[in-house]
C-alpha cells in the first residue's frame, strides 16, 4: 500500500529535558553578569578615583570603554560563533572575561583599569550572542524555546537592575575591586558545566571569514554609539554630529560590503525571512524606550527625591519583580493560539501607558514612579521576548550567533538612542523653565543647580520642577514613540506564522 506524502504529519522536534534545562540555567551565569558589568560601576566610581586618581577623560573612560567595545564586537562575535562554534567562543569568552576581571580587581593604575575593562568588553561580546545561540540550538520545541527565550530576556533585564545594587552593597563593606571578583566563580563554573553539558553549534558550511567586514563594523557601531551617549548631557555639539555621521557613512559602506562579498559576515538573505526584519526594528524601539526612561527615572529618585545612591538603587529594584512572570504569559499566550503580533503590540502598548504614567508625575510621586517603570519594563519584556523568538525562530538555525548578535546589536543603538532624543527633549524643557536668572551651572543640568543651591534660595525647588517638567515631556514623546511601534507591530508582524515543527538543518552536534 503506498502512503500518500501529503499526508504523512511532519515530525515533532526533539523536546528538552533534564539535561537542556540544566544547561540554560548555566547559561543564564554569564549572561546575568554580562548584562550587570553595563551597571556595575555606578556606586564603584568615587572608591576607584579615591584610588587610582585617574583624570576627567580616564573615568568617563573606565566607565564607558566596556560598553562601547561590547556594542563595537557584537556583529564580528556573532558571525565568528557560527563558524567556531558557539559553545567553544563561549567557554573562550569565559575565560577572557575571567582573566580580564581579575586584572581589574588588582589593577593599579587607571590605564590598567582601562584596559581590563576592554578586555571585559571583548569577553563579553562572545558571551551574548553565544547564549542565545545556543538556547536556539538546545530547544527545538517551540513551546520550550519560547520559555526559554522568555528566561533569557528576564535575566538579561534584572542584571542590569541588579548591577548598580551589587556594587554598592560590595563596596559598603569591601574594596572597590570586590565588583570584579564575583565574576570569578561563576566563569570558572561555566568553564567546567559548560564543556560537559553545552552541546556544540555552528554552520557546516560558513565560507571564508570577512576580515575586511569587522574593521567596518566597529567604525559604524562605535563613532554612532559615542555621540548618541554624550548628546544627552553634553547636548547636540558639532563633534558628536560629526560622530554620528562618519559612523552612519561607515554603517553605508558596511551595508554595500555585505551585499557584495562572497561571503559576508551578515549574510543579507537572513532580512528576508519573513519577520526578521520587522524583529530587529522593534527590538530596537523597545531598547528605546528602556534607556529612555532610566534615563530619568534613575535621577529623579535620587536628585528630585534626595535618595542617596545606594538607596535609590534599591527602590529601583521594585519595578523588576514582575519581569518574571510577565515573559511566560507571554509565551503561554502565544502557545494557545493567540497571534503573536497582538501579544507584541499589546506590549508596546502596556510600556506606552508606562510612559503615560510617568508624564503624570511631580516631585513627590515616586510611588507613581515605580509602577511606571514595573508597568514599562513589564511591557518591554514581553515584547522582547517574543521578538527574540520570533527572530531566532525565522532564522536558519546555523546563522543563530548572527541573528542573536545583529538583535544584541539594536538593542545597544536603541538604548544611545532613547537617551539622546528623550535625554534632549528632558534637557531642553529643563532649560526652557529655569529662569534666566539662575547661575550658569544651574541652567545646564538639575546636578549643577543643586550644586550652587545653598548660593540661591529656592533655586533647588525651582530646579527640580524644572527636571520634572522636562521628564513629563520626554515620557510624553516616548508614550507617542512606543504606541507607533504597536501599530507597526500589528501591521508587520500579523502575517508572519513560526513553524510549529522544525523546518531548519539540525546544527552538527559534538557530543561534550
Amino acid at each position: 500500500m503506498t502512503t500518500n506524502p501529503a499526508s504523512t504529519p511532519t515530525p515533532s522536534p526533539a523536546r528538552a529535558g533534564r539535561r537542556e534545562w540544566t544547561a540554560l540555567g548555566v547559561l543564564m551565569l554569564p549572561l546575568l553578569l554580562v548584562s550587570m558589568d553595563v551597571s556595575v560601576l555606578y556606586f564603584a566610581i568615587p572608591a576607584i578615583s579615591a584610588d587610582l586618581e585617574p583624570s576627567g577623560t580616564q573615568q568617563l573612560w573606565i566607565f564607558d570603554i566596556y560598553a562601547f567595545v561590547l556594542a563595537g564586537l557584537l556583529m564580528t562575535m556573532g558571525s565568528l560563533g557560527d563558524r567556531i562554534g558557539h559553545r567553544r567562543l563561549l567557554l573562550i569568552g569565559a575565560a577572557a572575561f575571567g582573566t580580564a576581571s581579575l586584572a581589574a580587581a588588582y589593577a593599579d593604575s587607571a590605564e590598567t583599569l582601562i584596559a581590563a575593562r576592554a578586555v571585559l568588553g571583548i569577553g563579553g561580546a562572545t558571551l551574548m550572542p553565544s547564549t542565545m545561540a545556543l538556547t536556539r540550538t538546545m530547544f527545538t520545541d517551540p513551546a520550550q524555546r519560547a520559555k526559554a527565550i522568555g528566561l533569557w530576556s528576564g535575566v538579561m533585564t534584572a542584571g542590569i537592575a541588579l548591577g548598580s545594587v551589587m556594587s554598592g552593597m560590595l563596596v559598603e563593606y569591601f574594596w572597590w575591586g570586590s565588583v570584579f571578583l564575583v565574576n570569578l566563580p561563576a566563569m570558572a563554573l561555566l568553564l567546567v558545566l559548560g564543556s560537559l553539558l553545552l552541546p556544540e553549534s555552528k554552520n557546516p558550511e560558513p565560507g571564508r571569514f570577512d576580515w575586511l567586514s569587522v574593521p567596518l563594523s566597529m567604525a559604524a557601531v562605535l563613532p554612532v554609539i559615542y555621540g548618541l551617549k554624550e548628546i544627552p548631557s553634553e547636548g547636540w555639539n558639532v563633534r558628536y554630529v560629526v560622530s554620528i555621521t562618519v559612523g552612519l557613512l561607515f554603517a553605508a559602506l558596511f551595508v554595500h560590503r555585505q551585499r557584495t562579498a562572497a561571503a559576508p559576515m551578515i549574510p543579507p538573505a537572513l532580512f528576508r525571512g519573513r519577520g526578521f526584519a520587522p524583529s530587529v526594528a522593534l527590538n530596537l524601539v523597545s531598547a528605546f524606550g528602556v534607556m529612555g526612561s532610566a534615563y530619568f527615572t534613575t535621577q529623579y529618585l535620587q536628585s528630585v527625591l534626595d535618595k542617596s545612591a545606594l538607596e535609590a538603587a534599591l527602590w529601583a529594584l521594585l519595578p523588576s519583580v514582575p519581569i518574571g512572570v510577565a515573559a511566560p504569559i507571554a509565551a503561554q499566550l502565544v502557545q494557545r493560539g493567540v497571534n503573536r503580533a497582538y501579544v507584541v503590540t499589546a506590549g508596546f502598548a502596556t510600556a506606552a501607558s508606562g510612559f503615560g504614567l510617568l508624564a503624570l508625575a511631580d516631585t513627590d510621586s515616586m510611588v507613581l514612579v515605580l509602577v511606571a517603570c514595573a508597568v514599562l519594563a513589564v511591557g518591554s519584556v514581553v515584547v522582547m521576548s517574543q521578538i527574540t523568538d520570533l527572530a531566532l525562530s525565522t532564522a536558519p538555525v546555523e546563522r543563530a550567533g548572527t541573528a542573536s548578535s545583529l538583535m544584541e546589536t539594536g538593542s545597544e543603538f536603541g538604548g544611545a538612542l532613547g537617551m539622546a532624543v528623550l535625554g534632549s527633549i528632558g534637557t531642553a524643557v529643563y532649560r526652557h523653565e529655569i529662569p534666566a536668572s539662575a547661575p550658569e551651572t544651574a541652567q545646564e543640568t538639575l546636578g549643577g543647580a543643586l550644586a550652587v543651591a545653598d548660593r540661591v534660595p529656592g533655586l533647588a525647588t525651582v530646579a527640580r520642577e524644572a527636571f520634572t517638567s522636562g521628564m513629563q515631556g520626554a515620557a510624553l514623546a516616548g508614550a507617542v514613540t512606543l504606541a507607533g511601534a504597536a501599530a507597526l507591530a500589528a501591521v508587520t508582524l500579523r502575517r508572519v506564522h513560526v513553524p510549529q515543527s522544525a523546518d531548519a538543518p539540525e546544527p552538527d552536534k559534538v557530543p561534550a
